[in-house]
């Protein structure tokens, strides 16, 4: 597989632990709070149109705001069985979407019979990729593959200089995410009219919320640009979430309340109507059912009575469901919203 790009795996607590400190008494205000006074609680979905689906947490990089703690270390890969059960669900409805991601999703055994069977549906697909997977030895005709099946590439890449860039995602990440931007550039990746869309993500290095997410857009075009000649559509600016390694950088930092406070500070009511759970449905490795990958990593399951594993699925029941919140959430409603797409508002 080749060199390891990782940093130092902080210790991690577990996910009722987590879900206990978000909700702790003295914890004010509460989300289920803010969106009864915005008039949008209880929330609840608008329909399916995107089946999110989590692979895994193996991955080739330890990443230091990774809400899914994933990594080389991690053996949970979702099987070929839960995988066909993916396959069957969107046979069987009218879901338009499947974003895959993990982890590195690309190194579960799956992937690919994922990709093309969704491909064969019609389904738009979508691969959330690190872009260090594209440069790995075992992985070189990646990029090809993805371009033939044309799988909209969203690309991690926190920012457009390699200190910044490697302080969130480990040394040396940098360079080989250049190497692999290129790569797919090279493709027609990121060009107007190839059809071959590469969309980035920016999560900020620090307890910050993300700049505006159009000028932060054009400096990321610039720079990418001049510096290494990278095109791309779009920037994606997503809030880091209180959970899993973030939410340990936080406390490790005396940053937790702080970054809580302004989180619930910049609530903002149209981001709320606009969340992504709303047209989402997550799928997690094992095949349980999550209203969001968030969710999903805190082991929050679906509400009460509703289907929670993937070969129990049932659109009439799922798409207008009731929404399991919590004050995490807070992380997708302020300011300017935040999305796997990006800014909502």
């Amino acid at each position: 597989m080749g060199r390891t790009l990782a940093i130092r795996r902080l210790p991690l607590a577990s996910a009722l632990t987590q879900r206990q400190l978000l909700e702790a008494p003295a914890q004010r205000p509460r989300f289920c709070e803010r969106m009864a006074d915005a008039g949008l609680h209880p929330l609840h979905a608008t329909g399916i149109s995107v089946l999110q689906v989590n692979v895994g947490k193996f991955c080739n990089q330890t990443c230091r705001h990774c809400h899914v703690d994933a990594g080389p270390e991690r053996t949970e890969q979702m099987s070929a069985d839960t995988a066909e059960a993916c396959i069957r669900v969107l046979a069987s409805s009218s879901i338009t979407t499947v974003d895959i991601t993990g982890g590195a999703p690309e190194l579960n055994p799956s992937f690919r019979r994922l990709v093309r069977a969704a491909r064969a549906l019609g389904r738009h697909v979508i691969d959330r990729c690190n872009l260090t997977v594209l440069t790995l030895g075992p992985q070189q005709d990646l990029a090809e593959f993805l371009a033939t099946h044309q799988v909209q590439v969203v690309a991690s890449l926190p920012y457009f200089q390699p200190d910044q860039a490697d302080a969130q995602r480990g040394e040396g990440v940098f360079e080989k995410s250049i190497e692999g931007l290129r790569k797919l550039n090279a493709l027609g990746y990121g060009h107007p009219g190839s059809g071959l869309a590469l969309n980035l993500v920016h999560n900020p290095v620090g307890a910050f919320l993300p700049a505006p997410q159009d000028s932060l857009e054009t400096r990321f075009r610039r720079e990418l640009g001049q510096r290494y000649g990278v095109v791309f559509n779009r920037l994606f600016t997503i809030t880091n979430m209180p959970i899993s390694r973030f939410l340990e950088f936080l406390l490790d930092s005396g940053n937790y309340q702080g970054y809580m406070d302004r989180l619930a500070s910049a609530f903002n009511p149209a981001a709320a109507q606009a969340v992504m759970c709303r047209s989402t449905l997550s799928v997690a490795w094992d095949g349980t059912l999550h209203d969001c990958d968030f969710n999903q990593m805190l082991e929050l399951p679906l509400a009460h009575g509703l289907p929670r594993h993937i070969r129990d699925f049932q659109l009439s029941t799922l798409e207008r469901r009731p929404i399991v919140t919590g004050n995490h959430c807070f992380g997708c409603t302020a300011s300017n919203g935040s999305s796997c797409g990006g800014a909502t508002v």
